[in-house]
């Protein structure tokens, strides 16, 4: 039998739990045989107030890490919103804000890094910047690059590494723009994350998605797992509208060639590894974030019934392209319980 290589799986917390709850966010995600997970949007105490796990105090981030031990979950990233404001002060139609930079860097992004030193996660996700609406993203380019380097910088002196994602509407709107970016930066911590959901969205077909995958496949860090649709009515305008997205599914029945992305990325893994091991994450991840109840420009949710339908879809189609996954096990149970 030939060897299958092995991948970790992982799960936005928030996308699994009606109420945003803490406990729900671990209970769920345990329940469905998961260790790892991205906090996003959270309610600590079960109060009912939700914040931006970035937002969270000192005390909170800590009660939030007690309850993740309890659960015996581990984070894979922080689930930040960096690099979702506009790179220019101008005008375009939107309704993006811009914040000046150096206020930036001492206020979002070092909230972030805080949340991650607290919560004992190694990698922080975020984005490339919202170029002016209807403009070429490639004029701005330098500009991003030379914005992210310096927030990939101010991570690395925590020891940790920065992935960013693709997705519309910003610079890094496609694999290519986002390998251009990547290339441009050049920084040791800084990795690429793919999401196919977040092509497809923009009325891309399968073989389309792959393309842009393969493009930035050298500087990919780890995948999300999001699917979508394409809706044949949509007339494409070139800008997606975030808030109306209704069309995600789970992995195995979209539209962004999941199939074909995962039997190649298989090839990939064991090199992959390596790399992600030394910037000190436990090694290549795959994170659902599947939508499947909605989703807009800052999340996303499933509630724990979408979850469980995205995670058993995943695992359905990892077997099936020969790909070896871990869930929660008897050796798991009899460790937390101290046998």
């Amino acid at each position: 039998m030939s060897h299958k290589p092995t991948i970790i799986l992982s799960a936005f917390a928030d996308e699994a739990a009606n109420r945003k709850s803490a406990i729900e966010q671990m209970a769920v995600l345990a329940a469905l045989g998961l260790k790892h997970y991205s906090p996003r949007f959270v309610d600590v105490s079960g109060s009912g107030e939700v914040k931006h796990v970035v937002d969270l105090s000192n005390d909170e981030l800590n009660q939030l890490k007690s309850i993740q031990d309890d659960y015996g979950m581990q984070v894979t990233s922080i689930g930040s919103r960096l690099g979702k404001v506009k790179l220019l002060d101008q005008e375009d139609g939107s309704h993006n804000k811009f914040v000046p930079f150096e206020e930036y860097l001492n206020g979002e992004v070092a909230r972030t890094i805080n949340a991650a030193k607290v919560l004992g996660a190694k990698l922080i996700r975020g984005f490339s910047f919202y170029h002016p609406k209807g403009d070429d993203p490639a004029k701005y380019v330098d500009q991003a690059a030379e914005l992210i380097g310096k927030i990939a910088d101010a991570f690395g002196e925590h020891g940790i590494s920065y992935g960013l994602e693709v997705e519309a509407n910003l610079i890094g709107q496609n694999g290519r723009m986002l390998a251009a970016l990547s290339e441009k930066i050049a920084r040791e911590n800084l990795v690429c994350i793919f999401d196919g959901g977040n092509l497809s969205s923009q009325n891309m077909n399968p073989v389309q998605c792959y393309d842009e995958y393969v493009a930035m496949r050298d500087h990919i860090g780890w995948i999300h797992i999001k699917d979508y649709a394409i809706d044949p009515n949509l007339e494409w305008k070139g800008y997606v509208d975030e808030e109306r997205l209704k069309n995600f599914v789970p992995a195995n029945i979209g539209d962004s060639g999941h199939e074909m992305i995962l039997r190649d990325f298989r090839n990939h893994i064991e090199r992959l590894e390596s790399r992600m091991k030394k910037l000190g994450a436990a090694g290549v991840f795959l994170e659902l974030e599947p939508h499947l109840k909605g989703g807009g420009q800052f999340g996303g949710f499933s509630g724990p019934d979408g979850m469980g339908v995205a995670v058993r879809s995943l695992c359905s189609l990892l077997d099936y392209v020969g790909i070896d996954y871990d869930l929660r096990d008897m050796a798991d149970i009899r460790r937390a319980r101290g046998f």
